[in-house]
């Protein structure tokens, strides 16, 4: 697998799917915690706006795909490793499109968090 950037994140592209993510968000919310999930969250209502230009969208969409992705470059089962490339991938994307990033969509991640780590 290759690393993500922000030029190889069309590829990832493919393997998101809205219901892949709430899967592998609802699996991981108790191990990772919010420190992965709230950038996941935000660019996963980032997705959802429709002022968020499609370039935007792409780079969203390509660092989803790679969390969704059970093979990336260091495998979510290594403990305290595991996650980490799946947090770089989404905090490139959202350093790429944080211009887009507003309070309401913080407030929906923050309120999602919650959620899932009170199940």
């Amino acid at each position: 697998m290759d690393k993500f950037t922000l030029e190889t994140a069309p590829q990832y592209e493919r393997h998101y799917d809205e219901d892949g993510f709430w899967k592998k968000v609802r699996r991981i919310a108790a191990q990772v915690g919010a420190k992965v999930l709230y950038p996941a969250l935000q660019l996963y209502y980032l997705l959802q706006s429709k002022d968020v230009p499609v370039k935007a969208k792409t780079f969203i969409i390509g660092a989803l795909g790679y969390l969704i992705l059970p093979a990336d470059l260091i495998p979510d089962f290594i403990p305290a490793l595991g996650f980490t490339d799946d947090l770089t991938a989404l905090l490139l994307a959202l350093r790429a499109v944080n211009t887009h990033l507003t309070p309401e969509i913080k407030r929906q991640a923050k309120e999602q968090i919650d959620k899932l780590l009170k199940q």
